[in-house]
């Protein structure tokens, strides 16, 4: 890729293999039918770059496929689409990280997953000059990379700071983990923006509400904005002077994988281009709605043309105001 990255995407990446939704899930030696069972690019980094790929973003990626099919059909999944994948990682030990998902009408996914060559990614399999010479470094997948541990995360937005990146910090949170905070409280003092979401912002503070949430997470770093993603709830965003809450968009929920992702890849576009803070709030809530209309954890998701004319076709509820610590 000749032109400047100006998103370097660092974190997991897993091919997903999907089934269409069923009714049921099927009884010990039932065999269920589906329309399809198909594979898809998934994992934070894989999400977020080809959202920002498809609004328009030149976007990297920096992570860990195995040396099999899986990671040639991930590597052409993100070739495909316009993310350089010049930088990415093999490993001859691993295998390419996996999940099974599995859909049905009326109940909430299943998930089987094996964490593959994502488990020995680590700082030594990063290539700090081509970091340095993008914008934006977006961390996905904090939290289940075991080699990336807090030291390594730590230098790493050091260094991206120093360059001048803007840092955004996603993060993956076993539900074992309580006051998840003192893994990453060193790393949040070089993040600029952190997006957790309901879930992994209560076991990072032990608090409940977004605000308080978001509130005990600015200890840390006064000068971070916070973006915490609640589903159906919407989104909620506090930084040390502002406070701001975004409804859904109303779309028809096919497969909720990957809806965080492409919010992400909304807000982080919004904040490249210097957008005010409701229009970002907009786009990032319109990625993270077509995300989510199809199996798939990109399937859906717009471009930035396909984006605009949705945001103007449709509304959400927005309120920013102005508010102290």
């Amino acid at each position: 890729m000749s032109e400047k990255i100006e998103v370097v995407c660092l974190g997991i990446l897993v091919v997903d293999i999907l089934c269409s939704p069923i009714d049921k899930v099927p009884e010990p030696g039932e065999l269920i039918s589906t329309d399809e069972i198909s594979l898809s690019g998934g994992g934070h980094a894989h999400n977020a770059a080809v959202s920002l790929a498809r609004l328009g973003s030149r976007t990297g990626v920096l992570g860990k496929v195995g040396h099999d099919h899986f990671g040639d059909f991930l590597k052409e999944d993100l070739r495909k689409e316009g993310v350089d994948i010049s930088k990415i990682a093999v490993s001859h030990k691993l295998g390419t990280s996996k999940t099974m998902i599995i859909l049905t009408h009326s109940e909430d996914r299943r998930f089987i997953h094996t964490l593959g060559a994502n488990a020995n990614f680590n700082i030594d399999d990063i290539d700090f000059n081509y970091l340095s010479q993008g914008k934006v470094l977006y961390v996905g997948g904090y939290g289940v990379l075991p080699e990336l541990e807090e030291d390594s995360l730590t230098k790493l937005l050091k260094f991206a700071k120093l360059h001048g990146l803007i840092t955004v910090l996603d993060v993956v949170i076993p539900h074992t983990e309580v006051r998840w905070i003192n893994k990453c409280k060193r790393a949040l003092k070089f993040t600029d923006f952190f997006l957790p979401n309901s879930d992994e912002a209560r076991l990072i503070t032990g608090r409940v509400g977004p605000r308080e949430q978001a509130e005990e997470m600015l200890r840390h770093n006064y000068e971070m904005t916070v973006v915490i993603t609640m589903g159906k709830e919407g989104s909620f965003v506090r930084t040390k002077d502002k406070m701001a809450r975004a409804s859904t968009y109303e779309v028809e929920v096919v497969d909720p994988s990957g809806g965080g992702d492409a919010f992400s890849a909304g807000f982080i576009f919004g904040v490249i281009n210097g957008w005010e803070l409701e229009e970002t709030l907009k786009l990032a809530s319109a990625m993270g709605a077509s995300a989510v209309r199809e199996v798939g954890t990109t399937t859906g998701v717009f471009t930035r043309s396909e984006a605009e004319q949705f945001i103007k076709n449709n509304e959400i509820e927005l309120e920013v105001k102005r508010c102290s610590l």
